[in-house]
């Protein structure tokens, strides 16, 4: 069915982009005199910008007391911010591939991070149609920047055959680990770097990690080019080449993870130029790296918006902010200081509130009632139906997607709604989790383990277990933890001992 919609709509719609144009923006029909290529430019450019790692709790605007956010605040109140949000995923890649192709864990093909020896397992099929490859056949110019982790070098999933007419940045998420890499990719091409990188051997005592990406896992002694500046250098590069049609750039900045490998080589794991307004505080240098990488991050996404201003592009853009999954504890900072999840239990590698609800902003002038804050229940998985809805492009069937643009444009009566979103963990003995309504249920492990029950509506926080106090509540969460999941050979649910 996917291969089919592949061949016979999209790529027959990237030949004929013109076809695709007579519904554009809102599905309406062209005006007297107006031409196909005229309606094409007057669809919105889109632009989605990922964060790595950053937690419900790390804005400005979601509660953070410490860290300095002015730019994304300022984006939440010219647009919109949303309260009940959800990635895809607690960790990187099912995250981003939920992103991508519009399906749930319990449904799309890459459903953990996999081990570099199992890599493939990592890698989008030819036949999952993405979202870029939806907005390139709708006649948008697509561009990835930043990471990636969906696919390599001579892999289905590369970013060049999945949709994307350009890509700078990271293929290997391990790679991406370190902010001051030896090389980047530009398309099919290493872009060597200035940087000098020593890797982690024996004789520390640590495990060299197996990315299985032909790099060295470790932390550079010579730091010349920061990753992320030379992503948003080329961010804006990209808007401005692109400032005369559709374009749909897929921002995934690197920023706050940490370099694993830095912090078992140095104990400090939060890479960045400078500590720039927290340099003299009192905390360790961690801490001040987080809080630093973050505030460049809001920074750098200012100058964005800025640009966007500039070109005069701002009313004919939407562009929304997210995290792929809940805060990590991976820098050998102290997470405590900043309280990253803010009110939520848990963070990355939990199913808890705290490692999949996260900050999402949406900021499209002209279109968007400014300082609105959305509670619509959504995940990453409806960003596909939202921009078919945008373009007037077909979803593709067997997707687990819902379109929000109803909310973005200040329509609630006509936004739909999930029965239920889903996750599930194949890590720390496997888990799955399940909200529906106001309710949230987690079974640990997966499929066999027993399940507990939380009312959000009284309980943001998942401190108090009722599972005990409404057994019905219980029982069609156990129907839809079942349903939602469809077996796949690569991620086999660990036994019980």
């Amino acid at each position: 069915m996917n291969t089919f919609f592949r061949i016979h709509v999209l790529r027959i719609l990237a030949i004929f982009p013109v076809l695709a144009a007579a519904s554009a923006f809102g599905g309406r029909n062209l005006k007297a005199g107006e031409s196909a290529t005229t309606a094409t430019k007057k669809r919105p450019n889109v632009i989605f910008i990922l964060a790595d790692d950053l937690g419900y709790g790390e804005l400005g605007c979601y509660g953070q007391q410490i860290i300095q956010t002015p730019r994304l605040d300022r984006m939440a109140a010219e647009g919109m911010r949303f309260t009940q949000f959800y990635a895809g995923a607690t960790v990187c890649a099912p995250s981003r591939c939920v992103l991508m192709v519009g399906q749930h864990t319990g449904h799309c093909h890459v459903r953990g991070n996999a081990p570099g020896n199992q890599r493939m397992n990592q890698s989008l099929r030819a036949e999952d149609v993405t979202i870029a490859e939806i907005m390139q056949s709708a006649g948008y110019r697509t561009a990835l920047i930043g990471k990636w982790g969906l696919g390599e070098l001579n892999e289905p999933g590369h970013p060049l055959e999945k949709g994307f007419d350009y890509f700078f940045g990271y293929l290997n998420q391990g790679h991406a680990h370190n902010y001051y890499p030896e090389y980047l990719w530009r398309n099919l091409e290493k872009v060597p770097l200035r940087n000098e990188v020593v890797g982690l051997d024996g004789s520390q005592g640590r495990t060299v990690p197996d990315y299985g990406g032909g790099f060295t896992p470790g932390y550079a002694v010579k730091r010349i080019d920061y990753s992320h500046d030379l992503f948003v250098a080329e961010a804006l590069q990209f808007v401005n080449d692109h400032r005369d049609r559709p374009f749909f750039l897929y921002l995934a900045l690197t920023i706050p993870h940490a370099n694993n490998e830095g912090t078992r080589g140095t104990g400090d794991g939060a890479e960045v130029p400078d500590y720039g307004i927290y340099a003299d505080t009192d905390w360790p240098n961690p801490d001040k790296g987080q809080a630093a990488m973050i505030t460049r991050m809001d920074a750098d996404i200012g100058r964005l918006l800025d640009r966007l201003q500039e070109l005069g592009l701002a009313e004919r853009t939407l562009v929304m902010f997210s995290s792929d999954n809940g805060p990590h504890n991976e820098a050998g900072h102290n997470p405590e200081r900043f309280r990253p999840s803010g009110p939520l239990r848990g963070m990355k590698r939990d199913l808890y509130e705290g490692g999949v609800r996260v900050p999402f902003i949406a900021w499209w002038p002209g279109s968007i009632e400014p300082g609105t804050v959305s509670d619509h229940v959504g995940y990453f998985g409806d960003v596909m139906a939202t921009l078919c809805d945008l373009t007037g492009m077909p979803l593709p069937p067997d997707r687990d997607s819902v379109s929000f643009l109803p909310t973005l444009l200040g329509r609630p009566d006509e936004q739909k709604s999930h029965a239920y979103l889903y996750w599930e963990f194949y890590e720390r003995g496997s888990a799955q989790a399940v909200r529906f309504g106001h309710w949230k249920a987690i079974r640990k492990p997966m499929l066999s383990g027993p399940v507990e029950l939380y009312d959000l509506s009284a309980d943001i926080g998942e401190t108090r277990n009722v599972a005990q106090d409404h057994p019905a509540e219980v029982e069609q969460a156990v129907r839809y933890l079942d349903e939602a999941h469809v077996p796949h050979p690569n991620w086999q649910v660990p036994k019980r001992n």
